[in-house]
Order: structure tokens, then sequence, then C-alpha cells
């Protein structure tokens, strides 16, 4: 990679590895509702304009049939269900379980003929990550360390990560990824606005709490998604995934360095059984027939 697209994997990785340390912060002092809604608000501010002024934006809204289902399993669910989830689990553990992503997207795309799911390598990877998941699970909940309520809220929303991209890149692959996230980013505001309204602070909330949830809107969710895509542009959609594992450390260091979150026997087991076996379930192989 050149020094520009190796810079941009850096930035991508630090920007989607931040916003589990934000929500941790912000969910303290503002309900889950309000934070989704002021970060997708925010995003939608941003990206929605660039859409239109690329000229892309009527193309999402044209196929708003996919893009629907996109923003419900993108950020709809997902988005709320971290969040809430954070007020019981440390980031560096959400980050962790997010980064069970391809393995749920290697299993989903079998189901839609993708046979190559079944080469050994990916096979490899499906079992190792699962290993490690079932690691995580089982000696963070039973330690009494973390809720097992919580740690499903957040592989539920993994999940919906993994069902949403491979939607629209099936359904929509022609569709700017820009409009598609800028129009899915405006639906979710208007979704969360009446729960905003009615779950909004009775006092000002900490400039700490205000500054993390405006990092989420600027930073990880408008600037990381511009980034992403000049990435893929860059490098190509395959290699741009590998940045899957690097939010992920960016998520556990942070959480450790600058919450001061321990480094607990799960994260430190299930890490790199999830992220290996992440990177191989992930990987294209060669169709044998």
């Amino acid at each position: 990679m050149s020094r520009k697209s190796w810079f941009l994997f850096l930035a991508v990785g630090l920007l989607w590895g931040i916003p589990y340390l934000f929500m941790k912060v912000a969910v303290k002092e503002i309900a889950p509702a309000d934070i989704v809604f002021a970060r997708v608000f925010i995003g939608s501010l941003i990206l929605v304009p660039i859409a239109l002024r690329k000229g892309v934006l009527m193309d999402a809204l044209r196929n708003y049939r996919h893009v629907l289902p996109y923003a419900v399993a993108e950020m709809i669910g997902p988005w709320i269900l971290i969040t809430t989830a954070e007020k019981k689990l440390s980031s560096g553990l959400a980050g962790l379980l997010v980064a069970t992503v391809p393995i749920w997207s290697t299993i989903i795309s079998s189901f839609h003929g993708d046979r190559t799911v079944w080469h050994a390598k990916r096979l490899f990877g499906l079992v190792v990550g699962f290993i490690g998941v079932v690691l995580v699970v089982g000696i963070e909940t039973f330690s009494q360390k973390q809720s097992f309520l919580s740690i499903g809220m957040i592989i539920l929303a993994a999940i919906g990560y993994a069902w949403a991209v491979i939607r629209v890149n099936r359904k929509i692959p022609q569709v700017s990824g820009i409009a598609i996230n800028g129009v899915a980013m405006a639906t979710t505001a208007l979704f969360y606005l009446p729960f905003a309204i009615v779950q909004a602070p009775t006092h000002l909330p900490s400039h700490k709490a205000l500054l993390s949830v405006l990092s989420l809107g600027l930073f990880s969710t408008a600037s990381a998604f511009i980034l992403f895509f000049k990435l893929m542009s860059d490098i190509g959609p395959a290699r741009a995934s590998l940045v899957t594992y690097l939010n992920t450390a960016f998520a556990v260091v942070l959480g450790v360095v600058l919450l001061g979150e321990p480094l607990t026997a799960g994260i430190a087991i299930g890490l790199p059984l999830v992220l290996l076996g992440s990177y191989f379930a992930g990987r294209k192989a060669k169709s044998s027939s």
C-alpha cells in the first residue's frame, strides 16, 4: 500500500476503534437513544450534502426499499444495542465482540450461495473464531465481570452489521456508499427523534459527555465513513475490510489506557482467537468449480 493508503488505513482503524470509548463516557450521563440520535443527525448533516454535491443522492433515494433495511440492520438496531450494552460492558470487550463481523458475514454469505465458505482456511477461521467467542463469553460471564445479556446484544449488533453490508452489496452495488449511509443516517435520526425528545437530559451533561457525543458524530460516524470509502477505492474492499482487526486493537488499548479498564482473562485469551478466526473466515478463497 502507498503512504496515503497506510494513513487512511490507520485513521479509519482509530476512528472506528475509538467510538466504544466515546459511548462508554457519554452513556453515563446521556440516554442511549439521545446518543444514537445525535451521532446520526450530525453524520447525516455532513454526508447528505456531500452526496448531493456529487450527484449520487437520488440513486440512494430511488433505491430506498434497500436502503431502509440497511439502516435498520446497520444503525437503528446495532447502535442502540451497543450503546445500551456499554452501560455494563467495558469498551474493549464491546470492540472485541464487534470484531466477529467477518465470521457472521462468512456464514450469511454461505446462505446466498457462496461455496468458498467451505474452503478449509475459512472453515478453520470459523472454528477458531467461535472458540474465541465462547471463551470470551464464558470467562467474562462466569467470572461475573460482565453481563451475559449485554454480550448477547453486541453479538446481535455484529450479526446486523454483517447482514446489512451483504444486502446492499448484493442489491445495490452501483449506489454510492456515502449516499447510502447519508440517507440511512437521516432515516435513523428520524426514527430516534421522538425517543430522544422523551429521554432528553433534565440537566446539561458534562463537557466530557457532550464532547464524546460530538466526536461520535463528527469523527466516528461521518469522517470514518468518508475515509473508509476513499480507502476502499484505493486498495479494494477485501483489503480495506482488514481494518476491522485494527479497530479492535484500538478499542481494547484505548479502554485500558484512557479509561483504566482491566485487561481481563476473557479478552486476553479471546482477542487473538477472534482476530485470527475473523481473518481466515473473511479471506476470499478461489472457488474450486
